[in-house]
């Protein structure tokens, strides 16, 4: 009952949220494409549900062909555009993903989707993360909401996989092992607290 419940809100909630929104989604498009050079959507390749690989969409913060260096953005990232700091400072970014869970990729509330450098090493218990539709937001995505700005300029992806990736995954367990109605509710309005605290 809770998978249909939960299906059937990502449903019509995205739906929703992709009319309601709309005129914000459009005037980011522009400025995206206005302001630099390239797409307006990036596709990144991440683990689904099972393990299935989908395309995570995001409004591009980057310069075109940033994906061939570090997978981890770092405090002082000198790929980030000018438009692109502003999303990602509050999320804005994100907002494309409302088209992964009405298709399915994605729910609103579960594990954040992570490479598939990463989850191809998930050992043991870790495996589990893998057994729900990833989502917009879970407990990783509230304490590590200024994630950029805890890694390191000199190598960000060691900087991640040493200070961040085994907590994340922490964080991503406790999701899957107490996941329910109520706690996706609580998620989504401790993440819209977060990003509406953001100075």
């Amino acid at each position: 009952m809770y998978k249909f419940s939960k299906r059937l809100f990502d449903l019509f909630m995205s739906f929703f949220g992709i009319i309601f929104l709309s005129p914000i989604l459009l005037f980011i498009a522009v400025s995206v494409k206005f302001t630099s050079k390239g797409t307006i959507l990036y596709r990144g390749e991440r683990s689904g549900l099972f393990g299935k690989s989908f395309n995570i969409l995001k409004f591009r913060t980057m310069v075109m062909n940033a994906d061939l260096g570090a997978g981890t953005t770092s405090r002082n990232d000198k790929r980030i555009t000018y438009v692109g700091n502003i999303l990602r400072r509050y999320k804005l970014d994100e907002l494309p993903q409302l088209i992964n869970v009405f298709f399915g990729d994605m729910s609103f509330v579960g594990p954040r989707p992570e490479l598939k450098k990463y989850t191809n090493q998930y050992q043991g218990e870790e495996k589990l993360i893998l057994s729900v539709r990833p989502g917009i937001t879970d407990f990783s995505s509230v304490k590590f909401s200024n994630l950029n700005e805890l890694i390191d300029d000199d190598n960000p992806d060691a900087s991640f996989e040493k200070k961040i990736l085994s907590e994340k995954n922490r964080l991503r367990l406790q999701y899957v092992n107490e996941c329910n109605f109520w706690l996706d509710i609580k998620l989504i309005f401790l993440t819209i607290l977060r990003i509406t605290s953001i100075k």
